[in-house]
This record gives structure tokens, C-alpha cells and sequence, in this order.
């Protein structure tokens, strides 16, 4: 290790045990017994609800590991997993404030608002969410900033630095996932201010996710060895089933609580996965494929994906075309990603989480109807014959990917600077589970002279 990198590799502990150091000058004890009437239904499900959101990501690291090689399977996983102890400790000490502190300009919340979690336990409820606890609505909001990065993690798969995915990460977390957040979930945010609607996270995880894929598959450039067989296609269905499971706490539980909206998200959610699904495997049939689990999967995922804007303002047949659109334009663009493209998307997280989150979040402005959901403000959907939501949309969809594409590009490349971002070509032809790791799928590990790789 040269001594730069030696030098390097000392500063997360520091950092972390500075955020130590933090917690006996700033405790964040109560100061003042809670004493608004919180409702005890809400709270159970949102508890549950919060809990299912976490089980996503761990979802999401069997259906990412089950794709890529069998010398790479863990190491893919672990970039998921690490997600949910980076991104937690990160929402305790300044996250959470980012996201939904008070407002900067409709663009960023201040850091200071709840630093280290100061006011959580004893604060007044989130105004969306006025019948549960303050702290049950931050930690329900962390674990869709916890799956937001690890999404990301499919585009770059077999052949990324482990140590510098984990600086991105912050920095992802930081400059694009929060201010978004803040923008369009916070009362004072601007695409709130403008009546963008996500019910549970299209734009705000999906699209951003998305677009960060494609510039870091542009930014990486190819694998040297594109061309591979899934290391196990049961591990991708029981990542497809966990991630659909944990989506109803994903998108019911953006409900805020047990209410007749919830049942409309989780109903809207599971007809348009369904249709997805569908769709993927009877469009490959269209075009002389068979039926495969892999496409299910992916299909099921992309119906998912797209439902998550609409979910708790579209009606249950408007769900079954959302999952059908969407299903057929994913896989359409995954198809020029793989046959015409030049940029190697490993998992092809813009196609399927990009894509659908884009269709979704146009279909929303389509769809959206004010029986559904009393909240919506702006107009109908373009359906029933009103136009401004639509339009909205269009332009906030227009300003989110230049944002979440040229903002991920300049991330890259700053994390470029400070720590090389590409494995070597020895590294990435042993395995990033022994280059980076030092472990294998082996059940019986042989004595090992390669050394971990270095920051």
C-alpha cells in the first residue's frame, strides 16, 4: 500500500468515530414529553411498513447478485448491504435535515434543522404524516435514501473500486438524492411548489437512480468481458419476490398511514407489477422468444418501478396500462441498449429503473385523478381532458435528468480524482469478489497470496 493510499484509508474511521465524539456533545435527549395524540393504527403500519422498505435493499442484492458472474456475486451484493450502514449513519448526523429540514430556497433542506437527530423524538409530526411520530416518518424515509444509491450499483457491476463506490455513494447521497428529495416531498420544496406529484419515489429514487446508471456506465466504459451467464437465476427470483413484497411498505406505507389510500397504493402496486410481467414475456413471444424467468422478473420489476409515482392517484385498470406501457418501452430500450448502444449498463438499471421511472412519472400526469386522491391540486390527469399537470410533469422531467445526469457525471469524476474508480484489468479478470474482498462463493476457500485491493 503507498503511502497516499495508506493515508487515504484512515479517514473513514476518523470520520466515523468523529460522528462518536458528536454524540456526547450533542445526545439529542428530549426536552419535553411528547404529548401530541398520535393515532396507534397509523404507527403499527407504518412501523411494519418501514421495516418492509428496508427488506428491499437486502431484495435488491439477490436480485442484482443472481446477474452477474459467479466471481462477482458478492461483491455486487455487498455494494447494496453497505448502502443501509452508510446511508444511516449519514441520515442521523445530517441526512434527514437535508431532505426535510428547513427549506433553502425550495432546493436543499439546512443541515442544522435536525442535526444528529437534535428535536426528533420530541418534535411535532411531519405535517403529512400528522398521526405518527416524527421519528417513525424519518426513519421511513431513510430506507428509501438507503435503496436509492444501491440501485445505482447494477450499472457499474464487475468492475468497480469498492472503496470508491463508497465515497460516490456519499456524495450521490449528498448533492443529488437529498436535494431531490427536499424538492419534491417538502412543503416548501420548488417541484412541490409546482404540483409535481410522486406519490412514493419515481423521480425522487427511480429516475434519479436511473440517470446516475447511465452516466457512471458511460463514465466506466466497458467490461472487458461483456458477454456472460447469470451466476444463479433462483437468487434473481428471490430478489424479484423480497422487492415486491417490501414494495407495498414502499409505495401503501407512502399512504402515511392505515387508510382507505394505503389500499389503493397496494392494490395499484400489485395489478401493475402483474401486468408488467405479462407484458415483458408476451412481448418477447411477439418477437420468436420463450417465456423466461429472467424477463418475469425484470418485467415485474419494471411494473413496480413505474406504478411508484401513481400509485396513490391512478385507479386500479389505469394501473394495469401503466405496467403494460411501461413493460414494453423498457423493453424496447433494452434491447437497443444491448444491440446498438456503445455504453455497457451491466443490469440495465437505466433501462428498466430510468425508463420506467420516467414513463411512470409521465403516466402519472396522465392518470392522476382527484377521486382518487383529494391532494392533487393542479388539474386532472390528460385523460380526463385537463392538461396542466401534464405539462408540469413533462418539464419537471425534463429538468430531473439534466439535473440527475450531469450532477452524477461531475460526481464521477471528482470521485475519479481523489480515488481511481475502475478496477485494473487483472482485478477485473479475477474477480471483484477476491480483487476487492478476499472472498468467494467457494464453500472451501484455498490459501490466497493475492492481497486486498488497496484504497
Amino acid at each position: 500500500m503507498s503511502p497516499r493510499a495508506k493515508a487515504f484509508s484512515r479517514i473513514p474511521m476518523l470520520l466515523l468515530l468523529l460522528v462518536v465524539a458528536a454524540t456526547f456533545i450533542l445526545p439529542s435527549v428530549p426536552q419535553v414529553v411528547q404529548t401530541v395524540e398520535l393515532n396507534a393504527a397509523d404507527t403499527a403500519w407504518m412501523l411494519s411498513a418501514t421495516a418492509l422498505v428496508l427488506l428491499m435493499t437486502p431484495g435488491l442484492a439477490f436480485f442484482y447478485g443472481g446477474m452477474v458472474r459467479k466471481k462477482n456475486v458478492l461483491s455486487t451484493m455487498l455494494q447494496s448491504f453497505i448502502c443501509m450502514a452508510i446511508v444511516t449513519v449519514l441520515w442521523v448526523v445530517f441526512g434527514f435535515s437535508l431532505a426535510f429540514g428547513e427549506s433553502v430556497g425550495g432546493i436543499v433542506g439546512n443541515p442544522l434543522t435536525y442535526f444528529m437527530m437534535n428535536g426528533i423524538i420530541d418534535g411535532a409530526p411531519w405535517p403529512a404524516a400528522p398521526t405518527i411520530p416524527l421519528l417513525l416518518f424519518a426513519m421511513f424515509q431513510l430506507k428509501f435514501a438507503i435503496i436509492t444509491p444501491a440501485l445505482i450499483t447494477g450499472a457499474f457491476a464487475e468492475r468497480i473500486r469498492f472503496i470508491s463506490y463508497t465515497l460516490f455513494l456519499v456524495l450521490f447521497f449528498i448533492f443529488i438524492y437529498a436535494p431531490l428529495a427536499h424538492a419534491t416531498w417538502h412543503p416548501d420544496g420548488i417541484l412541490f411548489n409546482l404540483g409535481v406529484l410522486d406519490f412514493a419515489g419515481g423521480t425522487v429514487v427511480h429516475m434519479s437512480a436511473g440517470w446516475a446508471a447511465l452516466a457512471s456506465a458511460i463514465f466506466l466504459k466497458r467490461r472487458h468481458e461483456e458477454s456472460h451467464a447469470p451466476a444463479h437465476i433462483p437468487y434473481v427470483m428471490l430478489g424479484t419476490g423480497l422487492l415486491w413484497f417490501g414494495w407495498f411498505g414502499f409505495n401503501a406505507g407512502s399512504a402515511m398511514g392505515a387508510n382507505p389510500l394505503a389500499v389503493v397504493a397496494l392494490a395499484t402496486t400489485t395489478t401493475a407489477s402483474a401486468a408488467a410481467a405479462l407484458a415483458w414475456i408476451f412481448f418477447d413471444a411477439l418477437r420468436g422468444r420463450k417465456p423466461s424467468a429472467m424477463g418475469t422478473c425484470i418485467g415485474a420489476v419494471v411494473g413496480l418501478v413505474a406504478i411508484t409515482p401513481a400509485a396513490g392517484f391512478v385507479t386500479i385498470p389505469h394501473s394495469l396500462t401503466i405496467g403494460v406501457v411501461a413493460a414494453i418501452i423498457s423493453n424496447l430500450v433494452m434491447e437497443w441498449r444491448t444491440t446498438s448502444s456503445k455504453f455497457d449498463d451491466t443490469l440495465d438499471v437505466f433501462p428498466c429503473h430510468g425508463v420506467g421511472g420516467m414513463v411512470g412519472m409521465l403516466l402519472t400526469g396522465v392518470f392522476a385523478s382527484q377521486a382518487v386522491n383529494p391532494a392533487i391540486e393542479l388539474s386532472n390527469g390528460l385523460i380526463f381532458g385537463e392538461y396542466k399537470l401534464f405539462l408540469v410533469h413533462a418539464a419537471a422531467l425534463a429538468g430531473v435528468s439534466v439535473f440527475a445526469f450531469g450532477g452524477s457525471w461531475l460526481l464521477l469524476r471528482f470521485t475519479d480524482m481523489i480515488t481511481p474508480l475502475r478496477v485494473s484489468q487483472q482485478e477485473e479478470a479475477l474477480g471483484l469478489d477476491l480483487s476487492q474482498h478476499n472472498e468467494s462463493l467457494e464453500a472451501e476457500e484455498p490459501e490466497r497470496v493475492y492481497a486486498p485491493a488497496t484504497a
